[in-house]
């Protein structure tokens, strides 16, 4: 399947899985909240959607291994084998959907030779499917009008940048890069949606000095950077990369369109 095409399917399942979520975000009794051993909380809507995204997947006719949040980790000696595989978080942003802020995100991955060849993003209650296949190009689609992004260009001195920053997370270290630029402003945003202002154009720096997990960023990191951007690892200087060993995510910046 070409893989324009295998994005317009799983932009289908996302919007499904997103169906799901505003069943249950409907009636804050259903919510069901229980919370996973790093304390991290779970609802019967990250469940229902992950079901639905799953099942679906295994539907098409064109089959790869499944990643989850909420699935059981499969161990590094086998998936480090993987050429292809989905990287799914069913819903980003669980304790913004707890807050009842909107702010909450569907993402779905396809990830080659760990580099991500697709991505689907759909915010539920914005109405917003994002998605993006590499050397393609990033595009929104709302209702039935469709555009493509681009990340705003800039230079890290230039004066009013707005730095994305999380509304659940926000570190030392994180602000002293806020500081260091002239007179940013701050723009507080939750999940995947911190990555699409910046393809969208809204926002230009987004530093990430605290822990993500690879599906947090997969299907984000592919819009963004067919939009213009970048998501560098903090360390290395390099792109984030997927299917390590351990599948903590190191720390990074995410840039709109940056001129060296």
């Amino acid at each position: 399947m070409d893989l324009k095409d295998l994005a317009k399917a799983v932009s289908n399942i996302a919007l499904q899985a997103g169906e799901e979520i505003l069943k249950v975000y409907a009636k804050e009794a259903d919510f069901q909240i229980e919370h996973k051993k790093d304390d991290s909380p779970l609802t019967k809507a990250d469940q229902n959607a992950n079901q639905v995204i799953c099942e679906s997947l295994a539907s098409l006719s064109v089959q790869y291994p499944i990643i989850s949040e909420e699935n059981k980790q499969i161990p590094y000696e086998i998936r480090k084998d993987y050429h292809r595989y989905w990287l799914v978080d069913p819903l980003d942003g669980t304790k913004e959907f707890i807050k009842r802020n909107g702010e909450f995100t569907v993402n779905i991955a396809l990830v080659e030779n760990q580099k991500v060849i697709l991505g689907v993003v759909y915010a539920p209650i914005l109405e917003e499917m994002y998605w993006a296949v590499k050397g393609e190009g990033a595009y929104l689609m709302q209702g039935d009008e469709e555009r493509r992004l681009h990340a705003n260009v800039f230079n890290q001195s230039d004066k009013g940048l707005k730095v994305v920053c999380s509304r659940s997370h926000l570190n030392e270290a994180t602000q002293a890069i806020i500081n260091g630029l002239n007179e940013a402003e701050k723009v507080a945003k939750g999940s995947s949606l911190k990555f699409l202002i910046m393809a969208k154009g809204e926002a230009h720096i987004y530093p990430r000095l605290g822990p993500t997990m690879e599906w947090d960023t997969a299907a984000a990191q592919i819009i963004l950077e067919e939009a213009g951007g970048q998501v560098i690892n903090e360390e290395t200087k390099k792109p984030l990369t997927y299917n390590k060993e351990n599948l903590l995510n190191p720390y990074f910046i995410a840039y709109g369109d940056l001129q060296q």
